[in-house]
This record gives structure tokens, sequence and C-alpha cells, in this order.
């Protein structure tokens, strides 16, 4: 007991070089706290004196002090500790919880809630007439994509093609729309995949107009199909795209000149992808798809600016 106070040094019996005590009163007078921890090198010595080598703050303040009013320019008065005139005053430090609305990191990559994928995809309203609510899978898909061909990496393209799996996996949304007056068909769809993963799915796409420009394949039905295909150019949008121009040519059993005509476009976006294929017999609106494309990578950038600015 030294001047009414009683000092106990703080941590395990027997350890002198520990920072803090603990001081204490048996009583004490309004804007006086008991219990309050302060620095060794601040424990009143004899006669109520403090000892100090030096005032800083040490770490973060205890988050009670806060509450107790006693921080602020005149916090070392309510601690009753006598300081130099030139010694720092510490700000009082308030741990908060990060309030975050970030999604969980996907597999994938994505930076995207389901509900931001959905609402970056296209609707009737974005390309509007003649295109409205797509009726299921057009007929020509199953007639002239589901073929078989000995020519290298283009059966994979075939493959794509049919499955409608142009970023290398299954599409996490996606929406068709339909031409009902000429069977053409729209199929949009925001990928994933990983910007890895897209990149080489890309790469890939790349060398089908040299590796694939011209081959035969046949269907199930015993189609003979001639196909070819062409570079597609598309507007530069997004950080990485390519476009193919591909025409499927076969004559049917009764003699008659069929031509399915596909405009294909990849387009990367940040971490986020989408796949474009406008689709049907004869020629195709290249209009249409320069407007999805162009629609759909502004669509994705503004969602994807959307949801950094939520979190």
């Amino acid at each position: 007991m030294r001047g009414g106070h009683t000092l106990v040094q703080a941590g395990r019996a027997g350890r002198a070089d520990r920072p803090f005590v603990r001081l204490t009163r048996p009583a004490f007078r309004a804007g006086e706290a008991a219990g309050v921890v302060v620095p060794w090198e601040e424990a009143p010595g004899p006669g109520g004196s403090v000892m100090f080598e030096g005032i800083r703050p040490r770490g973060r303040l205890p988050m009670f002090l806060t509450g107790l009013g006693l921080l602020g320019i005149g916090g070392c008065a309510a601690l009753t500790l006598k300081q130099p005139e030139t010694a720092p005053q510490p700000l009082p430090t308030i741990d908060r919880p990060a309030q975050s609305s970030k999604a969980p990191a996907r597999p994938d990559g994505s930076s995207l809630t389901d509900a931001q994928a959905q609402a970056a995809l296209l609707g009737q309203s974005d390309l509007g007439a003649p295109w409205t609510a797509t009726r299921g899978a057009a007929t020509w898909r199953d007639g002239m994509l589901k073929a078989s061909t000995s020519a290298g990496e283009c059966q994979k393209l075939l493959d794509a093609l049919y499955s409608d799996q142009l970023l290398g996996g299954p599409a996490r949304v996606a929406v068709g729309l339909d031409d009902a007056d000429t069977d053409a068909q729209l199929r949009y769809q925001i990928g994933a995949r990983r910007p890895s993963d897209v990149d080489a799915a890309l790469n890939w796409l790349r060398t089908m107009p040299v590796n694939c420009a011209r081959f035969d394949a046949v269907t199930p039905q015993n189609l003979q199909e001639n196909i070819q295909v062409s570079e597609l150019a598309l507007p530069e949008v997004g950080d990485a795209r390519q476009g193919l121009h591909i025409t499927v040519s076969a004559t049917t059993e009764d003699d008659q000149d069929v031509r399915l005509t596909l405009d294909v476009a990849t387009v990367r976006v940040g971490s986020d992808a989408f796949a474009f294929t406008n689709g049907g017999l004869g020629d195709v609106p290249n209009d249409a798809t320069q407007a999805a494309v162009q629609v759909g990578a502004l669509r994705l950038a503004e969602v994807r600016r959307q949801g950094r600015a939520d979190v």
C-alpha cells in the first residue's frame, strides 16, 4: 500500500518484466475509475509520484476506456496521471467487424452473385423485334450440328457447338431468343469458368479458321456435310474476345440443298465471360450479332461495377 494505492504486477508470479500493473483504489471520485490498467513506467511510486521513461501508446487501447468517456483531449487528466507537456496524446482505436456484402468466392473465380449473373443476361428488350422468348432448341441443332468427323480437332468444335459449350464448360446461366419467321435462334450465356480457362478456350477458338477452315462431317441420319470456318470481326469490347463465322452445307436425299449459318462470339470481361451464338438456316443477321456482343459486354461490365460498389 503506497499513498492509498495498491500495486499489483500483472502476469505470472516472479516476473518483474511485465509491462502493465493494475491500479485499484478502495474508493474513487467522479471522473476516476477503479481497475485502470496503466503502463508499468507510469505506476505511482512512493509518495504518489509517477515513474516513467517516456509516455507513448503501446498497441491498441482497451475499448472499455472509450465507453467510460476516459479518452480524448483530457484523457490523461481523467486518469490522474501526470505527464510531460510534450507527451503525445494517443488516439482511441475502435475495432469494428468488417461489413461486407461480397459473395463468397466461387471456384470459377467469378465475382458475381447468382442474381448478378442473371441480371447480366440479355433479353427481348435489348435486341427488339423480331426476337421473342425461345420455344426450345431449334430443330437444326440435332439435325445438322450433331455430327462426327475424322478431321482432328474439328470434332471438338462440333461438340462445343452442339452442346453450347464454347467456353469449355456448361453455362452458369443462359437465355434463348427465337425469330419465329426464319427459325433463327440466339443463345446467350454467362460462363462458369476461371479466367485462365476462358483465355485457353479463346486461344483454341482462334486456331479454328486455320485448323478447321474446311472439313467434312456426317450426321447419324447419314447426311453428308461440308463445313467451313472463318474469322468473324467483333466490336473491340471486353478484355479478350474471339468470333467465328461457320457454315454447314449439305444436300438431302431428295436433292434439296440446305445451309446452316452460325455466328459465334466469346468475350471475357474481367474474371467473367459470356458466349453468344446466332444461328439459322440460310443467312443470319450480322447486325444482331454485333449488337448482342456490344450490349452484352457493356451489361456485364456494369453489373460487375455495381457489384463492387455494393461491397
